[in-house]
C-alpha cells in the first residue's frame, strides 16, 4: 500500500529543505511506495474534496495596448480588444501571503497571432468562495513585461528596436515558471524550445537555453531543410525544480520516437547552464494525450498533469499523478499514481453549483488546457487553467470560459467494500459510444468495481477493445473509401457475417478510425460523440484501470472477455497466449489482481486457468450452447451447464458464472419477473460467485414491471429490476448505466 500524501511530508523535511533551496514553494511529497503491479490502498485512500474556487472573467483586460487583432474568433468574441488579453495561467508560482504569480502563454497559439500580445507574469489574489465565504473573484495586482532591455537574444524580436524590447508571444511562447531562492524566474517555453531566465523584474538574463534533443518548427535557428524534432507546441509546458536541478518535461512525444505515448523528463543544472545528461520517461494512459504542468514535492519525485485535448463532457482524462524517478517499471518508465482526477472532486459545500457542466455535487475541471498544479500546504492542491481565449467553452457552450483557480483537499479516508460487484458494461456504454476511453472513464467516474472490455484481435496481433470483430457497426469504416475493398463475408461461430473485420487491419490503421454509436436510435444522446476517440489497445484500456481508483478508493479492476476464441484459434490469432502477456506485463496476473477473464466458450478458459492464476468467469446464456463445444460436437447447452453438475464442473476452472438475467429470474409470458431460479442457489454452493448481464435503463432492456411505458426508448426504473436480482442473492451485475448500478447498490 502507497503511503497517503497526508503523512508523507512529515517523514521527508530533509528533502523539503533541499527542494525549496530553488523553489521555496514546494511541498515535499514523499516518493511512494510502489509494488511489482498495480497499486493496493487496501486500507485508506486519498479522497478530493473541492475546498474552494475563484475565477477571472474571460473577457477581462488589463492595461496595455491592444490585443488579438489576428486571434481567431469564438464564442462571439473577436478581436482586436482593447487592452491585454488576459487567456488563463499556464503555470503558477505560490507567494505564501496569499498572493500568486500567475503566468499566461503566448497569447493566441501561435506566433503568426500573437504579435501584439505582451508577455507577462501577473500578481494575483483569488478570493476563494469556499461554499461559506468569499466572493469568488481574482484579483489582478500588478503584472512584470519580460523583456530584452539587455539586448541578450541574436534573433530578430517583435520590438527589436525599442528601448524596452518588451517580448511578445511571437518571439516566445512561455508555459511553464519556477521561482529560484534568489527571486529570479526561470521559465519554460514551446517555439525552441528554450529554458529562460529572467530577473525578478522580468528581465531576460542570458541566452535561452536550447533543448539538447531537437527543435520546434517555431525555433529561430532553425535551419533549412533541418527536420524538426519537437512537434509544433509540443516543448516545455512543464518545469519543476530541486535544489540547484530544473526538471523541463516535454508536453508531446519526440517526433524520432517509436514510442508514441512517451514523454521524456530532463534535468538541467542551473549552476552549471547545462543539460546534465539525464532523463526519465513517462508512460502517457493515452498516446494524444500531453503534459500540463509539474511541481516538485521532494528530491525524486514531483506531480505531473496528464490530460487530453478534449473539453467539457467529452473530456477524458484530466488527471495529476505523482511520479518518483528514482523508480521505475518493467518497461523503464516512471511509475505514477493517481493524486486526483480532476473530472471527479467531490463538492459537497455546492460551491459554484449549477453555473455550467462540471459544477454540482461533483466537480470537475474538464477545460481542454488543464495547466496549473501546486501544493499550497501539505493537504492542499491548487490547480487552474488556459482558457485558449476565446476559443474554449467547457462550461457553457458558446461562451468563453473563465479563468479559474481550486484548491483541492486531500483527506485520508478509509477503503470501503459494499460487497457487491458493479461492472461497467463496455465502460459507460448508456453515455458514451462503448469500448471506448471515454466509456471506460466515465464509468469509473459513475463508481463502477470493474470496467469491462471485450477483446478482439488485430491482423498484428494486437487485442483492441470492440464489442466484435466486425467494426462496421461501431467505428467509421464504411467512410473510409481506402478500407472499401476490405469488406467481406465471414462465418464467425456459425454465422455469416459481412463487413469489416478488425483481424483484417494492422493497429496503425485502426487508429485512423473513429468510435460511433452501436444503438443510435436507442441513445441519440450518445451520437455527438461519434468520431471522437479511437479504438483502445487492451494494454491502454489496463493503463487506465490500473492508474486509477473507485469511488471507494479501492484499485479499478478489468474484467476481459475474450471474444470468439474458437474462430480467431482458426486463423493463427491466439487470444489467450497475448492477453496473458499484456496482464504480465501490466503487473495484473496474480491471484489477487482486480482481473476476471471471461468467455462464452469453455476450452479457452481451460487452458487459461492453466496459463495464469487470475480468476476466471464462465459466461451463460439463455439459449444455444458453447460454440467450442458445437465445433467439437459435444451435446452439451448453456443449460446444461448451470445444473448442479454442471455448475459444480464450471468450479472446477472458473470462479464464477456471468449469466444472463433471465437464467437467473426468468419472465413470464407478459415480461414480467418471476420468482428465482435455483441458479444462484446452487452455483454458491459450488463455490461459484454469480454476476448477471446486462442491466439496461431503456424500457425494452427491462422486464415489464419496471417500465415506465410502451416506449421502447424510454427510461425506465433500472434501480428496481437490480435490486430484486440482488435481494436474490446476485453478488454482482453488468450494467451500460454504472450511475444507476451504484444507486441501486448504495
Amino acid at each position: 500500500m502507497s503511503t497517503p500524501l497526508r503523512t508523507r511530508a512529515s517523514r521527508v523535511v530533509a528533502a523539503a529543505a533541499v527542494a525549496s533551496l530553488l523553489f521555496p514553494a514546494a511541498v515535499a511529497v514523499a516518493a511512494p511506495q510502489h509494488g511489482p503491479g498495480p497499486e493496493h490502498h487496501r486500507g485508506s485512500y486519498l479522497a478530493a474534496t473541492l475546498a474552494g474556487r475563484a475565477t477571472l472573467s474571460a473577457d477581462y483586460l488589463a492595461e496595455g495596448p491592444p490585443s488579438g487583432a489576428a486571434a481567431s474568433p469564438a464564442n462571439g468574441r473577436q478581436g482586436p480588444w482593447d487592452g491585454q488579453v488576459i487567456p488563463g495561467f499556464s503555470a503558477m508560482v505560490d507567494n505564501r501571503d496569499g498572493t500568486f504569480w500567475a503566468q499566461p502563454d503566448n497569447g493566441f497559439g501561435a506566433k503568426g497571432n500573437s504579435a501584439d500580445y505582451l508577455l507577462r507574469n501577473y500578481l494575483v489574489r483569488p478570493q476563494w468562495d469556499t461554499g461559506r465565504k468569499g466572493s469568488g473573484e481574482i484579483e489582478v495586482l500588478d503584472f512584470i513585461e519580460y523583456n530584452d532591455r539587455n539586448d541578450v537574444l541574436d534573433f530578430e524580436i517583435v520590438h527589436e528596436d525599442t528601448e524596452e524590447r518588451l517580448l511578445t508571444g511571437a518571439d516566445f511562447d512561455i508555459e511553464s515558471l519556477v521561482r529560484a531562492a534568489d527571486g529570479t524566474f526561470w521559465v519554460g517555453e514551446e517555439f525552441g524550445p528554450f529554458l529562460l531566465h529572467f530577473d525578478a523584474d522580468g528581465t531576460l538574463l542570458e541566452a535561452p537555453y536550447e533543448f539538447p534533443d531537437g527543435k520546434s518548427p517555431a525555433n529561430p535557428y532553425l535551419e533549412p531543410g533541418e527536420k524538426p524534432n519537437v512537434p509544433s507546441s509540443r516543448g516545455f509546458e512543464a518545469l519543476a525544480s530541486s535544489g540547484r536541478h530544473l526538471y523541463p518535461v516535454v508536453e508531446g512525444a519526440l517526433a524520432d520516437d517509436e514510442d508514441v505515448r512517451r514523454r521524456w523528463i530532463y534535468q538541467f543544472d542551473t549552476r552549471r547552464g547545462e543539460y546534465t545528461g539525464k532523463r526519465w520517461a513517462y508512460q502517457t494512459d493515452r498516446e494524444v494525450n500531453v503534459i500540463g504542468d509539474a511541481f516538485a514535492t521532494g528530491r525524486d519525485s514531483m506531480l505531473l498533469i496528464e490530460r487530453d485535448d478534449f473539453e467539457g463532457d467529452q473530456s477524458v482524462i484530466k488527471r495529476v499523478y505523482e511520479i518518483d524517478l528514482s523508480r521505475t517499471d518493467r518497461d523503464g518508465y516512471v511509475r505514477k499514481e493517481l493524486v486526483v482526477d480532476a473530472l471527479r472532486i467531490e463538492n459537497p459545500r455546492g460551491i459554484d453549483a449549477g453555473e455550467g457542466y462540471g459544477l454540482g455535487e461533483t466537480f470537475a475541471l474538464p477545460v481542454q488546457s488543464f495547466e496549473t498544479v501546486l501544493f499550497v500546504d501539505r493537504d492542499t492542491l491548487l490547480i487552474g487553467n488556459d482558457n485558449n481565449y476565446p476559443g474554449n467553452d467547457s462550461r457553457v457552450t458558446g461562451t468563453p470560459d473563465d479563468t479559474e483557480m481550486a484548491l483541492v483537499d486531500l483527506k485520508k479516508k478509509r477503503v470501503t467494500d459494499d460487497g457487491v460487484t458493479v461492472v461497467g458494461h463496455r465502460g459507460a456504454s448508456g453515455y458514451r459510444p462503448e469500448h471506448t476511453l471515454a466509456a471506460y472513464e466515465t464509468a469509473i467516474n459513475q463508481c463502477v468495481d470493474y470496467i469491462e472490455p471485450d477483446v478482439v484481435s488485430t491482423k498484428d496481433g494486437v487485442l483492441v477493445a470492440r464489442h466484435e470483430n466486425e467494426i462496421g457497426g461501431t467505428t467509421d469504416v464504411a467512410a473510409h473509401p481506402e478500407y472499401a475493398d476490405r469488406r467481406t463475408t465471414r462465418t464467425i461461430d456459425g454465422a455469416r457475417i459481412t463487413g469489416w473485420f478488425t483481424e483484417d487491419f494492422t493497429l496503425a490503421e485502426l487508429r485512423t478510425l473513429r468510435a460511433k454509436e452501436r444503438l443510435p436510435q436507442v441513445r441519440p444522446q450518445n451520437t455527438p460523440f461519434d468520431g471522437l476517440y479511437q479504438v483502445p489497445t487492451l494494454d491502454e484500456v489496463l493503463d487506465l484501470a490500473r492508474n486509477s481508483r473507485t469511488c471507494d478508493g479501492a484499485p479499478v479492476g478489468v474484467y476481459p472477455e475474450t471474444k470468439h476464441p474458437t474462430y480467431f484459434d482458426s486463423i493463427g490469432l491466439s487470444l489467450e497466449e497475448p492477453l496473458v502477456r499484456e496482464l504480465r506485463r501490466n503487473g495484473f496476473d496474480r491471484a489477487d489482481a482486480p482481473v476476471i477473464v471471461q468467455s462464452f466458450e469453455v476450452g479457452n478458459l481451460q487452458d487459461l486457468d492453466e496459463m495464469t492464476d487470475v480468476r476466471l468467469a464462465q459466461l451463460v446464456s439463455s439459449s444455444g450452447a458453447p460454440y467450442d463445444l458445437v465445433a467439437a460436437g459435444d451435446p452439451r447447452t448453456y443449460a446444461d451447464l448451470v445444473t448442479r453438475r454442471g455448475l459444480r464442473e464450471i468450479a472446477g476452472y472458473a470462479d464464477g458464472i456471468g449469466a444472463e438475467k433471465n437464467v437467473l429470474i426468468p419472465r413470464n409470458a407478459d415480461g414480467t419477473l418471476r420468482a428465482p431460479s435455483p441458479v444462484i442457489r446452487d452455483a454458491h454452493r459450488a463455490g461459484l460467485e454469480v454476476h448477471a448481464w446486462t442491466f439496461r435503463r431503456e424500457n425494452q432492456f427491462l422486464a415489464a414491471d419496471f417500465r415506465s411505458s410502451t416506449d421502447p426508448n424510454g427510461i425506465g426504473d433500472m434501480v428496481g429490476e437490480v435490486q430484486v436480482f440482488l435481494e436474490a442473492g446476485l453478488d454482482g451485475f453488468f450494467t451500460d448505466n454504472p450511475d444507476l448500478g451504484a444507486a441501486a447498490v448504495s
